[in-house]
């Protein structure tokens, strides 16, 4: 029996394998952009890890920049950039600074001599009583010599004293006798450094000392005066810090100001200050303390502070007016409204950009983030060689060894395009945007490669932040700058804090509102007269 098969119409058949290549096409374009989605999804876990591993890394990690396998020490170390630089010749005329890393070293321990040599020292001996010298068979003892037995660290606790000041009344009765009126006389008396309150010189430098130098809050040095047996809030300590500042400090504040500019180089940088009561903005609203420093080289060391308001670059535009030299900042766009300067990069803040971009486990040797970083090393290693030489032949020495390095280094930024919205991308993009003023060193022998020198001031603003938090009020932040100008300038000079404003709180007020010229002068940091007197 035959059976009947039904044979299916040409037409049927290329519809049916037209819809089969319909639905290839659309399952493909599915594929594509799931692929696509899968991508971006990959990126976007990418970038959210590479944030937390920095967040982790900032609260937990390391401080310093150095990586475990990058040393910028200029010593011989393995090379994680390219591995024939290893077998460069020493005559080669593009020097490589080669990397490892050194076997760890124990610290020569230092001996109670090296730790305190700066203390003073009282001697104690023990004698024999009267008594003692003679034995029971009468035989007189004598002293031959004595014996070492230990040191020990002894604290004197501070004390607080009541000053009561009197000064003698004279009369002459002869006078009286002869003219039928009194004649009186009185010594003058020194001027208060607050009229109508229990501050003293040393009392008010010691709570600027302790807030401004030790980052000790008021509110914990109110406890401190309280233990001690004074009521003392922390608002009448806060008016010590404010008025005594706004009375006698100004006009070495503005001499100060006025003296940075006159420098050559200029360092710049910013950081966040809260100010509670600050007209026409919120208190939860960021204001910016903006800080300068003159070079390392300079013999002029000065750290000023200067309270604003925001953050725009008009204030740094503002306060530099009439400043012609160089200014060294980071790669902030505020500082572009700057006019009539050489501006200078910061190296650092380049390779911070390369180590932020490093992902976690990652592989020295086909990683475009840890190749950056060694670049930006192995500058700083070169510099660190040159850190001794006059400004002529660190000039000399750079355009010798330094130029070749740079090429290579933008060139090789150049042979890459990094992945889009990546921490990579990041640091590629601010060393290109930057190049200009990353290359100005290569001009300059007095010129640094880093903005380190501000940094390194803005560091015990941003540590005793933590403790104090915000500022009250503007005069507060603004009378804050002044202190801390005072203080790390002083620092800077290598002289105590505490005892250099001591000594303004005790000389300043003799001169009132205007003290002369000359007198501030002697009452510059670097100064001979505060260099013998305030010595740290």
């Amino acid at each position: 029996m035959q059976k009947n098969v039904i044979q299916p119409n040409p037409p049927e058949i290329a519809a049916i394998f037209q819809q089969m290549q319909n639905d290839i096409s659309a399952l493909r374009e599915q594929l594509k952009a799931r692929d696509a989605e899968l991508k971006m999804r990959d990126a976007e876990i990418e970038r959210l890890t590479q944030m937390l591993v920095n967040a982790q890394r900032a609260r937990f990690g390391q401080r310093s920049e150095k990586r475990a396998y990058v040393i910028d020490d200029g010593s011989e170390q393995l090379s994680l950039f390219d591995e024939a630089e290893q077998e460069a010749s020493e005559s080669a005329p593009e020097p490589e600074i080669e990397t490892f890393v050194p076997a760890h070293v124990r610290k020569k321990k230092r001996t109670k001599e090296e730790l305190f040599k700066s203390l003073p020292v009282k001697e104690i001996e023990y004698e024999l009583s009267p008594d003692q010298l003679i034995d029971e068979k009468g035989y007189h003892y004598e002293c031959i010599g004595r014996e070492f037995v230990r040191s020990e660290l002894n604290i004197l606790p501070q004390q607080v004293l009541r000053m009561d000041y009197y000064r003698k009344i004279y009369a002459s009765k002869q006078h009286e006798k002869d003219t039928g009126y009194a004649s009186i006389r009185k010594p003058e008396l020194p001027q208060p450094v607050m009229k109508h309150s229990m501050a003293s010189p040393s009392s008010v430098a010691d709570v600027m000392a302790k807030k401004y130098a030790g980052g000790m809050p008021l509110y914990r040095q109110e406890q401190e005066w309280k233990r001690r047996g004074v009521e003392l809030s922390r608002n009448t300590l806060a008016n010590w810090v404010i008025r005594p500042t706004n009375d006698w400090f100004m006009p070495l504040y503005e001499l100060l100001k006025q003296t940075l500019l006159e420098e050559a180089i200029i360092h710049a940088d910013e950081t966040r200050v809260q100010v509670l009561k600050e007209d026409g903005k919120p208190a939860t609203s960021q204001s910016e303390m903006w800080v300068y420093a003159s070079a390392p080289r300079s013999k002029r060391q000065i750290r000023y502070f200067d309270y604003q308001s925001s953050r725009s670059g008009e204030c740094a535009k503002t306060f530099l007016t009439g400043f012609h030299g160089i200014l060294i900042s980071d790669g902030y766009s505020g500082y572009n409204k700057l006019e009539g300067m050489i501006r200078g990069g910061c190296w650092s803040h380049a390779r911070r950009k390369w180590r932020d971009a490093m992902p976690k486990g990652v592989n020295p040797e086909n990683s475009k983030a840890v190749q950056g970083y060694n670049f930006c090393s192995r500058l700083f290693a070169l510099e660190k060689k040159m850190a001794d030489l006059p400004d002529d032949k660190r000039l000399e020495e750079r355009q010798k060894s330094g130029r070749a390095l740079l090429e290579k280094y933008w060139s090789w930024l150049e042979s890459f395009v990094p992945e889009k919205g990546s921490k990579l991308e990041d640091a590629v993009r601010y060393s290109l945007n930057q190049k200009e003023f990353l290359c100005a060193f290569m001009n300059h022998g007095n010129m640094e490669i880093s903005n380190n020198q501000v940094e390194n001031a803005i560091r015990p603003f941003a540590v005793g932040r933590k403790g104090w938090l915000f500022c009250d009020t503007p005069k507060g932040a603004s009378a804050s700058a002044v202190v801390y100008t005072l203080v790390e300038s002083a620092k800077a000079n290598n002289i105590d804090p505490y005892r250099y404003l001591l000594r303004l709180l005790t000389i300043l007020p003799m001169y009132g509102d205007n003290p002369p010229l000359e007198e501030l002068l002697h009452l510059l940091p670097w100064s001979d007269y505060l260099q013998k007197e305030c010595a740290a």
